[in-house]
């Protein structure tokens, strides 16, 4: 039985999810997650299995395992203020439709929770949390001396822009998303650029993204405006491929995923089957294992004593930009979060993904929380019940 729905929007006029043996095409399932008109059990089918939309490369996990230590103590109860109201976690948890959270403070779990049928062992879709994934591995590449600084031009290691709108944009201003390259970042606009990008993922031509990435306009000098652009992070991942000659799960794989004493392999969404990596979207993982990544970043990209990413890299990935006059709260595409009082001392980041994917890691602290949700809408449509960044200082208030 189908029901009419008049105004449902540009996903389409018909509510078609009919019942529970119906399911929609690979295509049409995450075409109606980013506009927003998913159906709850057919937007979770989206974080939780990989090969549902395109293909994917494995990022190899190696034993032995690193057992996390689990504290003696508990998360204590703590007032989240978002919005003028007073929440709790499990306001937090439930009204922002969260799968999975882990908390840790100086390297010990506090809280580990899973929710909507998810357990340890699932490996949920990242979204653009991959983003920082993408960058940390620039960081790699200049530690290894496959790639001299982020101040060489974009063009030295990728000649095919020459010409473009990327000539002129350094690896410095590529990550800082200031390309000066026009873009529309919005999901829900099915005339964006984004939504461009996905209807090239869905097709899953080898270097089709490349190529729309090279007739791309330039809006704006290099450096001088900021715009939030997942097609300037599918260039970092040929960047990290045309400077390593390795593909970026590989290559993650190599420097970090294998020294970390991951549980699990991850995988990686592919523009097409052995094509690039998506790299700003599309990085599956166990939420143990994003809290280990997260342990990495906090210790400046050092694994067992070897320096996997250049000294101080994080505190330049992590930092917020002064772009023409303005303060950009963003780094090398992690988002920068303000104290509560809006001060930077604590020089917290995150990496984040549309629909509620997040890594907070806080370094003065030595907080990391990686929470795992399934939002209804993305973030242009709806804010989430009780705000990321007031839960995010609300915990680190409870636990100083």
């Amino acid at each position: 039985m189908t029901h009419e729905a008049p105004g449902a929007g540009e996903a389409g006029s018909t509510i078609r999810r009919a019942s529970a043996t119906e399911t929609p095409t690979a295509t049409d399932a995450i075409v109606r997650s980013y506009a927003g008109k998913s159906m709850p059990i057919d937007h979770l089918r989206t974080f939780v299995t990989p090969e549902m939309n395109f293909a994917t490369r494995t990022i190899k996990a190696r034993a032995p395992v690193r057992p996390l230590i689990y504290s003696k103590h508990t998360l204590p109860d703590f007032p989240i203020v978002s919005n003028g109201a007073s929440y709790d976690i499990y306001d937090y948890v439930s009204r922002n439709r969260v799968a999975g959270i882990l908390v840790m403070k100086d390297d010990e779990v506090l809280l580990e929770h899973y929710d909507l049928g998810i357990e340890a062992s699932t490996r949920w879709l990242s979204m653009s949390m991959a983003k920082s994934f993408s960058t940390t591995l620039i960081g790699a590449a200049i530690q290894d001396g496959y790639i001299k600084s982020v101040d060489d031009p974009l063009v030295t290691y990728l000649p095919e822009f020459s010409g473009t709108a990327f000539e002129g944009v350094s690896v410095k201003t590529l990550m800082q998303m200031t390309s000066g390259v026009r873009w529309s970042d919005d999901q829900t606009d099915a005339q964006s650029e984004r939504r461009k990008m996905l209807e090239l993922q869905v097709a899953q031509q080898p270097g089709a993204i490349m190529r729309y990435m090279a007739e791309r306009p330039r809006a704006a000098a290099p450096g001088t405006q900021w715009c939030y652009s997942t097609g300037d992070t599918h260039v970092v991942g040929a960047l990290v491929k045309a400077a390593t000659g390795k593909w970026l799960s590989d290559y993650l794989s190599e420097k970090i995923w294998s020294k970390l004493g991951m549980e699990a392999d991850g995988c990686w969404w592919l523009e097409a089957p052995d094509g690039l990596e998506v790299a700003g979207s599309g990085m599956f993982a166990t939420l143990r294992d994003y809290a280990r990544f997260g342990r990495f970043i906090l210790d400046d990209g050092v694994i067992d004593g070897e320096r996997v990413l250049p000294e101080g890299w994080m505190r330049a990935a992590g930092t917020a930009r002064d772009i023409n006059g303005q303060r950009v709260d963003y780094g090398y595409m992690w988002w920068i979060v303000p104290g509560a009082d809006g001060a930077l001392d604590d020089g917290a980041f995150t990496a984040r993904g549309i629909f509620g994917q997040l890594m907070y890691i806080n370094p003065r602290h030595r907080v990391i929380c990686v929470v795992l949700s399934a939002r209804s809408k993305p973030p242009t449509m709806v804010n989430p019940a009780v705000a990321d960044n007031a839960f995010f200082n609300a915990l680190v208030k409870a636990l100083a």
